[in-house]
This record gives structure tokens, C-alpha cells and sequence, in this order.
């Protein structure tokens, strides 16, 4: 089951694209968007950066983390190649994409598979998740974050 709104975000300590290992608990005090995406510089991964990557300026102080199972050096070429500018964290056993509940499986031509559900959570100062999108798509997340930002 996915991670719900009023609930204490669950907890990560995760290596960025850099191999700098990050904590959600560092960013108490900052409201965080907790994004995961299955696969870096997939195309439905990339229009999802690349579109919060294109609103990061109308955000303030919020912070984005994206977050897959691939590696960090995979993660930093994604950046890279993208000029992204935001934190991405790998989550190579999918421990943290489990404590969120969007590790699922899934199927793809008759195949049947676990993978990452894209899914965002905007969670809040204190640490609580204030808004939880399940199954977003790529396009709709920049605007989805936009919106309940100008709601809370």
C-alpha cells in the first residue's frame, strides 16, 4: 500500500548522483518532493525531470528528489545529460521504494515483473506527507506539485 497523506514520511539515507549519501531527515524545516521513476533517461522519465527541472525556479524553497533503483553513476549521467540540478538518489535494492509501497509488480507484454510505480509525495516541514499522487504520470507531476503548492 502506498504512503498516504497525514502520515510521517518513512525515513531514507540514499547515495545521490554524486555518491554523497542523502537523508530525508536533513530537510526537515524545507518541504521535499519525493518523485519515483522507474528508470533514468527513459522517455517517460525524462519528460518528467526535464518538466520539473523547467519549473524548479516557481518552487521556492522546495526540494526535489528523484528517486529509481539505478545507480548513482547511471543517476549522474542522467543529470548531466539533462542539466537536471536537483538531487537524484539511487535505490538499487528498492528498500526505500518498498517503504513507500510503489514497488509493485507489474506487466509489460504478457510479462510479469516488479518495477517502481511512478509515484510522488510532497511531504512536508514537519516531515508528514501532505499531498501523494500514486500512478502520476510523467507530464502531470510538475503541474500537480505547482498546484498543491499554491493550495497549502
Amino acid at each position: 500500500m502506498p504512503a498516504t497523506e497525514g502520515k510521517t514520511a518513512p525515513a531514507f539515507t540514499l547515495p545521490d548522483q554524486h555518491g554523497d549519501k542523502v537523508r530525508l531527515s536533513s530537510l526537515r524545516g524545507r518541504k521535499v518532493l519525493v518523485y519515483f521513476y522507474p528508470r533514468a533517461d527513459t522517455p517517460g522519465c525524462t519528460t518528467q525531470a526535464c518538466g520539473l527541472r523547467d519549473i524548479a525556479a516557481d518552487i521556492g524553497d522546495t526540494v526535489i528528489i528523484g528517486i529509481s533503483p539505478d545507480t548513482p553513476a547511471k543517476l549522474r549521467k542522467f543529470d548531466d545529460k539533462h542539466d537536471l540540478g536537483f538531487t537524484l538518489l539511487g535505490d538499487e535494492d528498492h528498500a526505500i521504494a518498498e517503504k513507500y509501497g510503489v514497488w509493485v509488480e507489474k506487466k509489460n507484454y504478457g510479462k510479469v515483473y516488479m518495477g517502481v510505480q511512478r509515484s510522488a509525495f510532497l511531504v512536508g516541514e514537519g516531515g508528514k506527507i501532505l499531498r501523494a499522487w500514486p500512478k502520476i504520470s510523467p507530464k502531470d507531476t510538475p503541474t500537480a506539485l505547482l498546484d498543491a503548492l499554491a493550495e497549502l
